[in-house]
């Protein structure tokens, strides 16, 4: 082998190596390393991190001997880029004759930071049939529902332990009538201290029922709510454990909760801080062939949620309203909540009609 020959052969050994390098933080799940630290945190900004590499990759190509290895990592952020098209181009279906229009709001107050005011104000402006409130203690959902006056809203809280952040609170509107609210426990022997809260639809910040429960199958506290005007469909607010670089475990087991609720038939839509992104695979494997996330159903999949004081450019999708059968995607838009790290995230649906 000559010279010439042998610096070619180096060149392409060299490159497929560098792609390899570039690949694996991009897309870990290809080398089973999604969940691994550091790539699930990564993960969740790869929209970020492809238009670095695609300035990078360019920036390479004004060095003549690294023009192969440019050329094979533009070719893989190219790609990456056409499979997130979808995200931003989609259009939500026609809803089918009959179908009933329901909007859900998602709010993670960050444990009572973000102005109830506000919040408050973004209900009444849009009305939601139920509001999501992951990190909201129950003396917390009660001040929103004071500052709604008489407006109707039935709340409850679950706080699956000690930490604030367990908390998760739910608004129900009283025009679906007298639900209930409940939520997926684990063995009873397994007992955490929690604040289950009930109270009518008149506002009134009386405190609600404190008491214990068993520890939820998620780690941080989740309310199912079915009964009233809902019929066969059931809501859920849903608060999912973060991907921290020492408990990647509770995580993926938190969205194994999620699949077994978009593993049935039943109709189901949940709402909250899923604290996982669309380009997670444990994510995309959770929500399965039946349930979707609206914002890339609807073209809004890039319009990111957190953290909420950095740039748009900047942010992520990590609060979702996820519909599973029987329900369709309409529309999605999100708004800024003073004094929360996330914005809020109200969304449209139709629920199909139930024979």
């Amino acid at each position: 082998m000559d010279n010439e020959t042998a610096w070619r052969v180096r060149g392409v050994v060299l490159s497929t190596l560098f792609l390899l390098m570039v690949a694996v933080p991009l897309y870990p799940e290809l080398f089973g390393l999604d969940e691994v630290t550091p790539f699930p945190q990564l993960v969740a900004f790869r929209p970020q991190l492809l238009a670095l590499v695609l300035l990078l990759a360019l920036l390479m190509l004004l060095r003549r001997s690294w023009r192969l290895a440019s050329a094979l990592v533009v070719l893989l952020v190219l790609t990456g880029g056409a499979l997130m098209v979808p995200r931003v181009a989609s259009d939500p279906e026609p809803p089918a004759p009959g179908s009933r229009a329901m909007t859900i709001m998602v709010a993670n107050v960050l444990g009572g930071a973000a102005d109830p005011a506000e919040v408050a104000h973004l209900i009444r402006a849009h009305r939601p049939d139920l509001v999501s409130l992951p990190e909201a203690q129950v003396e917390i959902r009660q001040k929103i529902q004071a500052e709604l006056g008489g407006l109707g809203y039935n709340g409850y809280t679950v706080q699956a332990n000690s930490a604030v952040e367990s908390a998760t609170s739910v608004l129900v509107s009283a025009t679906l009538g007298k639900v209930t609210f409940g939520a997926d426990t684990l063995d009873p022997g397994r007992v955490n201290a929690a604040l289950p809260s009930a109270e009518p639809a008149t506002g009134d910040p009386r405190p609600g029922r404190a008491g214990v429960v068993e520890q939820t199958t998620t780690r941080f506290g989740h309310i199912v709510v079915t009964g009233g005007t809902l019929g066969d469909l059931r809501l859920i607010a849903y608060h999912g454990f973060p991907p921290l670089p020492p408990e990647v475990t509770t995580w993926k087991q938190d969205l194994d909760v999620l699949r077994t609720w978009c593993a049935g038939d039943v109709p189901t839509i949940v709402a909250g801080d899923f604290n996982a992104t669309t380009d997670h695979a444990d994510f995309r494997d959770a929500l399965g062939r039946n349930c979707r996330s609206v914002g890339p159903a609807v073209g809004e999949g890039l319009n990111g949620t957190w953290p909420a004081d950095r740039p748009a450019l900047f942010r992520t999708v990590i609060d979702h309203v996820v519909t599973g059968p029987g329900v369709e995607p309409s529309r999605l838009r999100t708004y800024h909540l003073q004094g929360s790290d996330h914005r809020a995230v109200i969304a449209t649906v139709a629920v199909r009609r139930q024979d």
